[in-house]
This record gives C-alpha cells, sequence and structure tokens, in this order.
C-alpha cells in the first residue's frame, strides 16, 4: 500500500491538535512497520509542527523520531503563511513547492497522491 498522511492540525490548538498529530504519526509508523510506503507531510498550519516535535521535551518527539524518515517534507507556501519557514529549515524538513499557486511560493502538490493511486489521510 502507499499512504499519505498529512498533518495539517496547529501545535498552538491544544489537544486537539496534539491528538490529531499523533495519530497521524501513529498511522505513519503502523504503516512503516507493515512495509507500506509513506509520506508524511505538513501542510497548513501543521507546518509548524517540525520544529516543535524535534524538541527532545515534547511528548511526541520519540513517536516524530520513529517516522522522521517518512517525512517528505512541508508545504513552502503554507510554512510562508504560517510563519513556518525558519523552524523547517532549523530542522532539516525539506520546504515543497511542486504546486505552482499564484500569490505563493508554492506548495505541495497533494493532487498527485491521488491521481497516482496513494490512500490519503489528513489529520
Amino acid at each position: 500500500m502507499k499512504l499519505a498522511v498529512i498533518i495539517t492540525s496547529d501545535p498552538g490548538a491544544g489537544d486537539d491538535g496534539l491528538g490529531r498529530a499523533f495519530l497521524g504519526m501513529a498511522l505513519a509508523a503502523e504503516a512503516k512497520h507493515a512495509g507500506d510506503e509513506v509520506d508524511l507531510v505538513f501542510a497548513g498550519a501543521g507546518t509548524r509542527w517540525p520544529a516543535a516535535l524535534t524538541k527532545l521535551d515534547h511528548p511526541l518527539n520519540g513517536l516524530y523520531s520513529a517516522v522522521r524518515d517518512t517525512v517528505r517534507g512541508a508545504s513552502c507556501g503554507c510554512a510562508d503563511v504560517f510563519g513556518a519557514a525558519d523552524g523547517l529549515e532549523a530542522c532539516g524538513v525539506p520546504k515543497l513547492d511542486d504546486h505552482a499557486l499564484p500569490g505563493t511560493s508554492g506548495i505541495v502538490a497533494l493532487r498527485r497522491y491521488v491521481a497516482d493511486g496513494w490512500q490519503t489521510q489528513v489529520f
């Protein structure tokens, strides 16, 4: 199976945001363990997550470390809008700009997952 896990929740959204990021990464970990092809992508306010998750004292740091090799990247235009560009660069997460969207620096092309038959889950 090919699985795209898209995390859009905001780390500033309290338990709801944390729960959604947790469940998304838990699904990525389960799929990785099963041998599936997995892409973990951060979009929207979710582009703020990598900077938070790389902190050693973050409760999801261990889980993030376990799925870090599945992280394809974060939407460039979203990172610009949500003030996450510097944090992504600091923690080494690639910025994805493969969909030229007017008025942005480019965003992640999510349609390609659907077009290529990937299962896509948004958290």
